[in-house]
């Protein structure tokens, strides 16, 4: 089964983004004016953008993406210029976030006169891609990083080139990061300004060289004032030998033994994560992202609605039970917790099952 992701350009030039697992029946039920809400009034309007995906979550993901780009941006998209994609992406906001924080195992020093210093900062740490294949895999690590802080993207010999526009896509709204990668020729050259430097690896090499785990690594980290930077090699064969001895460390995460395959996205992730327990990011809470509640006449009127479309079909058999029946399906819909947006999305599955039936 394929999901889309799709954009429409409205009759008053407006662009509106969706989901789908059936494209051509929702894009008509679009210009008919059977989809409730933002299209319904600003109707004719035309399919200017789809792309398919294997899963939902992929495709509302990518939904999301480009609802929350610039009109620049999405008219670069579709057109399919890359090039208009990238110069109109938005600037990197998380910049104004305190990205710096201040490292928890640090201590305050004295000066030459003996008075106390602010506690030394420690750096985030640079994430480097050693030869990356896929375009797809660069985005989804730019993506984790930006998660949980961490924007000092660095590229060794990417396979396919760089800027690649597959990464764009799959970076989820992540191109701030994308568009100040840098590229090096070499693993030496691209952690020539970091003092300390962690290779990820799963593989014995035959090194004597220290191993931490992610969170040891962490805390390591954020003690020392000088820059770090934290080696992943290619999807298929990993760091080679002589790559791991420029490391100072083995970084290694603990994974089933009887198989240790990582996805490049999910190595970054997990170091990321374990960096960022300590960092000063804003954590979402369910008021932060909760829809506004439905009203208790809005609720009623879902319910009346709902009762006048049963009793129009004789849905209620026998007579002597309608009252218990009714009662039910009123705890079933109150006990729901739906917000505004439920509640009419549910009013017009209800108006649409009706009307369906009375056209039989």
């Amino acid at each position: 089964m394929s999901f889309w992701a799709y954009m429409l350009r409205c009759s008053d030039g407006k662009y509106y983004t969706g989901h789908t697992d059936d494209l051509e029946g929702r894009f008509a039920a679009h210009q008919t004016g059977q989809v409730p809400g933002y299209t319904q009034k600003r109707r004719p309007v035309r399919l200017v953008w789809s792309e398919t995906f294997a899963t939902r979550e992929e495709a509302i993901a990518a939904e999301q993406q480009v609802k929350n780009w610039s009109r620049e941006k999405k008219e670069g998209l579709i057109s399919g210029d890359w090039e208009r994609v990238s110069r109109a992406a938005r600037k990197p906001a998380f910049r104004n976030l305190p990205r710096y924080a201040v490292s928890t195992s640090s201590t305050a020093t004295r000066d030459e006169r003996g008075e106390l210093s602010a506690p030394a900062i420690a750096p985030p740490p640079a994430i480097v891609l050693v030869r990356p294949q896929l375009g797809e895999n660069i985005g989804k690590a730019a993506r984790a990083m930006l998660n949980f802080g961490l924007d000092d993207l660095r590229l060794v010999a990417p396979r396919d080139g760089w800027p690649n526009p597959s990464a764009g896509p799959a970076a989820a709204g992540a191109d701030p990061v994308l568009e100040q990668a840098r590229v090096f020729d070499t693993v030496a050259e691209a952690v020539a300004d970091c003092a300390h430097v962690y290779a990820t690896t799963v593989r014995k090499r035959g090194l004597v060289v220290p191993v931490v785990m992610p969170e040891e690594a962490a805390r390591e980290i954020r003690t020392q004032t000088e820059r770090s930077a934290i080696l992943f090699g290619a999807e298929r064969s990993g760091l080679e030998t002589d790559e791991v001895a420029i490391a100072g460390k083995i970084l290694t995460v603990p994974v089933n033994p009887g198989f240790r395959s990582l996805n490049l996205a999910q190595a970054v992730i997990l170091v990321a994560y374990e960096w960022s327990k300590h960092e000063a990011l804003a954590v979402p809470t369910e008021s932060d992202e909760a829809e506004p509640r439905a009203t208790q006449e809005q609720l009623e009127g879902l319910i009346v609605q709902l009762e006048a479309s049963l009793e129009a079909v004789g849905y209620y058999h026998p007579p002597d039970r309608t009252p218990a029946t009714k009662n039910t399906i009123r705890t079933i819909l109150t006990k729901a917790g739906w917000s505004n947006r439920e509640v009419q999305a549910m009013r017009g599955l209800v108006r649409a099952l009706s009307e369906g039936r009375r056209r039989r």
